[in-house]
């Protein structure tokens, strides 16, 4: 099953004929209900049934022949965890079924792409709307539709204040659009915020300096993040200043880059402060705009 994708817009789009949903921050997930039974599907097209049993038992409620686009969350301390989703997903079968007690998943359904049998994709999204909430309003959590709005005023409030919540941003939607399976015709707009950050590594070499490790403002007691990879401009910027700062004998350390998984980086010291555009959630990965040498970070 092919998943409909979006393309990132810098500004929220106003318009007639427009849909406001939030854009959770957790794993995309198609469920399948069929005659046979309950299959959980990533967006990879992986089987992770197994992985969610409390959704897959919450999806045998539905009606057989229907299959659901959304995100599957996990809250904790009145938000989501992305790096809990991301536990419940690795998990093993005889582990999932503890997980699932301690850490129960949440099911942000989007969309309704099969109901009772016949495929609906075609039909302008304001109609699937209809289908999806009149589907999953009597059932309750945890499979629930995400909220929407037409109001681009409420929308813009949405998206100020629901990062709170681990809320990424907005998808925007046309009312009158079928589902645009395998295509980027969705629009996101994730909240982003230009701060300084430190620096406490890098990775690459000091003649050639691939990106940064950081560690955000407000996250001192989480693991530093990889930066996505150095512009030309920081990269000159980051050599000139690189020799001063680092530890003899070159101190080392490993961080997790999105997509990559553990990387070796070379400490920092002292640190460096750099200028980051960073979103609310996990990706895309912190954007180095400079490397600032007149600020130090605090101890």
């Amino acid at each position: 099953m092919r998943v409909a994708l979006a393309r990132t817009v810098r500004a929220l789009p106003v318009g007639d004929g427009l849909a406001y949903e939030p854009k959770f921050d957790g794993h995309r997930m198609v469920v399948v209900r069929s005659d046979a039974g309950v299959v959980l599907q990533a967006r990879s097209g992986r089987v992770v049934t197994a992985a969610f049993p409390d959704l897959a038992v919450a999806a045998r409620q539905l009606p057989p022949g229907t299959t659901l686009d959304g995100e599957v969350v996990v809250w904790h301390a009145g938000r989501t965890d992305f790096a809990l989703v991301q536990r419940r997903a690795a998990a093993t079968p005889a582990r999932a079924t503890v997980l699932a007690a301690r850490l129960p998943a949440s099911y942000a359904a989007f969309d309704v792409l099969e109901l009772a049998g016949l495929d609906v994709r075609a039909r302008p999204y304001e109609r699937r709307r209809t289908l999806l909430v009149d589907l999953l309003l009597p059932l309750g959590p945890p499979l629930q539709p995400v909220p929407m709005t037409t109001d681009p005023e409420l929308a813009a409030t949405w998206y100020e204040t629901l990062p709170a919540s681990g809320i990424e941003g907005l998808v925007i939607k046309r009312l009158d659009q079928s589902y645009p399976a395998g295509r980027r015709i969705w629009q996101k707009l994730r909240h982003t915020d230009v701060r300084d950050a430190a620096v406490v590594g890098f990775t690459g070499t000091p003649r050639r300096p691939l990106a940064l490790v950081l560690v955000l403002p407000g996250a001192e007691d989480e693991p530093p993040v990889v930066s996505s990879p150095l512009s030309p401009p920081a990269r000159v910027a980051l050599t000139r200043v690189l020799a001063a700062r680092l530890p003899s004998p070159g101190a080392t350390g490993v961080a997790t880059a999105i997509g990559r998984g553990e990387v070796p980086y070379h400490l920092v010291d002292p640190p460096l402060s750099a200028e980051v555009r960073a979103t609310a959630g996990r990706h895309p990965p912190p954007e180095v705009l400079r490397v600032r040498t007149d600020v130090t970070p605090d101890a």
